[in-house]
């Protein structure tokens, strides 16, 4: 197993155990795609490692072999194109499978990879062209995403080259295809000052922030080893089986569950592309490709449990992890009657790897984020920086007092020293995020630190009321935020999507506030609730809190 070469065991006899004495090894020099891809190559050439499919019906499967010879393939054609060790290379390649070929190249050729959504705009590429110099695009070939790169090239100051991937070729765009077969089929490990080494950056993400532009997190080459974490014992994968992650290429998601700790533990890699959510299909696809374990973030989860799940067999299903946003215990209740499956919820940021979770072998409990990660020093602070006890709301933060940085975790904010001086000083990097810690170390999630309302001297977090009202049929997304009001400093505002076959009304309204006083503290129910057709988001889907207070300001 190439996993026992990272870590210095895999069995333990309790949480406690595993939190105290589990240690990745860490070699070298690591490159993933050399270290890990291409190992298995020379051993196990013919072993499957990422398994695909579409929403038309097409699917392919590719060995670890095949794997190392399109990468070997793309990294001579990125070289041939001007790319080198540092180099800037945005992929906008959505569930394509061309994009694992793309990723391994550049890893093997020590270029930056930045994965991007193909919702971008052409204003959001020339700010992360120019912010990060980026010298290369490869990108699905789309209409709107190939106009939107197409009206970003002039103003991009680095940008060389257009690459696209398919169909007919656009002009002032390479084509990936025309000449990557007659690329070499072998390409060397570098060697001396070509090398990388584990400080060296290998992905810069551009996070979706909710406010401001977004901050560039620099991820370097020993990043993929703290997935080991994120994929044995969160994710659960299992060797030579079919793990699923329900996520873009374009976000940091993919990274969790669609290549690092999967290949690390000898899973298979499996990729559902499509381009609209339809649940039933996705229920389709996890029955007829034997998808044994399974990641997507509630969103998600919230439309499954709402499908006739007696019409697909499921039996292949053997794990469910959940993370993205914080699980509401009602839709953790739903997927356990409906499956007869624990929904293990994790946490973390684009900026590391998992950092709490519900382990194996812990037992989840509803409505808590898990336990910490053996690799992160997780404490909960006060405005004063002082950690608190059980029991005490604070900030999660890590401490990096080391020497060493924990595996995993970025280097600081790309070009950007006063945002990460900002979140990382005196010792912790402070992740943003309100919880508390119970006697028994769970950790329970209470809101951003921005999104905690003060109302009535009482603090509350969103979390808390977006639960309670989850509970509720009629509910199918709801937003919690709070709203000025002269009295109170701030009233509670629950911003409602219904689900199908409720219609809005004041009769409705009075049924749900009545409903979150039954089921938490009376002084939390919303004084206000507006019912809309969709919540705003940002383009990785998560609820855009801060438009919703916005617009309540300017009421």
């Amino acid at each position: 197993m190439l996993l026992n070469k990272f870590v210095n065991r895999l069995d333990f006899t309790s949480y406690e155990d595993f939190h105290e004495n589990f240690k990745i090894i860490e070699p070298e020099q690591f490159n993933f795609a050399f270290d890990v891809v291409d190992e298995y190559a020379n051993t196990e050439p013919n072993r499957l490692a990422l398994s695909w499919c579409n929403d038309i019906g097409e699917s392919r499967d590719f060995t670890f072999g095949e794997l190392k010879l399109m990468s070997d393939k793309t990294a001579n054609f990125f070289v041939s194109q001007g790319i080198q060790k540092g180099d800037a290379v945005m992929l906008i390649l959505k569930r394509h499978y061309e994009f694992w070929f793309c990723i391994l190249a550049l890893h093997k050729i020590g270029a930056v990879g930045i994965p991007a959504t193909h919702l971008l705009t052409s204003k959001d590429i020339i700010y992360r062209n120019n912010a990060a110099d980026v010298k290369m695009i490869v990108s699905v070939n789309e209409p709107d995403v190939i106009r939107h790169i197409s009206d970003s090239v002039e103003k991009s100051t680095a940008l060389e080259k257009c690459v696209v991937v398919g169909g007919t070729v656009p002009d002032g765009f390479v084509d990936y295809y025309a000449l990557i077969d007659s690329q070499p089929d072998t390409f060397a490990r570098p060697t001396g000052a070509l090398a990388n080494t584990n400080d060296d950056p290998l992905l810069l993400y551009f996070t979706s922030g909710t406010t401001g532009y977004p901050k560039m997190v620099r991820l370097p080459h020993n990043y993929p080893l703290g997935h080991i974490v994120t994929a044995y014992f969160w994710q659960n994968v299992k060797e030579q089986k079919k793990h699923l992650t329900v996520a873009d290429t374009g976000w940091a998601k993919s990274a969790w569950g669609c290549i690092y700790g999967q290949w690390l533990c000898g899973a298979v890699v499996f990729v559902y592309d499509y381009d609209k959510f339809v649940p039933e299909n996705m229920l389709k696809v996890i029955e007829q490709h034997k998808v044994s374990t399974f990641c997507a973030p509630p969103t998600l989860f919230r439309f499954l449990i709402k499908a006739d799940l007696t019409q697909y067999d499921l039996s292949c299903l053997e794990y469910c992890a959940i993370a993205g946003e914080p699980l509401n215990p009602e839709v953790y209740n739903q997927w356990l009657k409906l499956t007869g499956i624990k929904l293990m919820e994790g946490f973390g940021q684009t900026e590391m790897c998992i950092a709490i979770a519900t382990y194996t072998g812990v037992e989840p409990r509803p409505g808590s984020m898990g336990k910490p990660s053996p690799i992160y020093d997780i404490v909960l602070l006060d405005e004063e920086d002082n950690v608190l006890e059980a029991g005490q709301e604070g900030q999660i933060a890590i401490r990096t007092t080391g020497e060493k940085l924990p595996l995993g975790m970025f280097q600081g904010y790309y070009r950007d020293d006063e945002r990460t001086k900002s979140v990382w000083h005196d010792g912790y990097y402070r992740l943003g995020d309100i919880a508390w810690q119970d006697e028994d170390g769970y950790l329970w999630f209470v809101g951003r630190s921005d999104d905690v309302i003060k109302s009535s001297g009482y603090r509350i977090g969103p979390f808390e009321v977006e639960s309670a009202l989850m509970e509720h049929p009629a509910v199918l997304e709801t937003a919690i935020t709070g709203e000025p009001d002269p009295v109170r400093g701030q009233v509670i505002k629950a911003t409602i999507v219904l689900a199908q076959g409720y219609t809005a009304s004041e009769e409705l309204k009075v049924e749900l506030q009545n409903h979150v006083k039954k089921v938490t503290a009376p002084y939390k129910y919303p004084r206000v609730v507006e019912f809309v057709t969709e919540l705003p988001k940002t383009i990785s889907g998560k609820i855009r809190r801060v438009e919703i207070r916005e617009k309540g300001q300017q009421k």
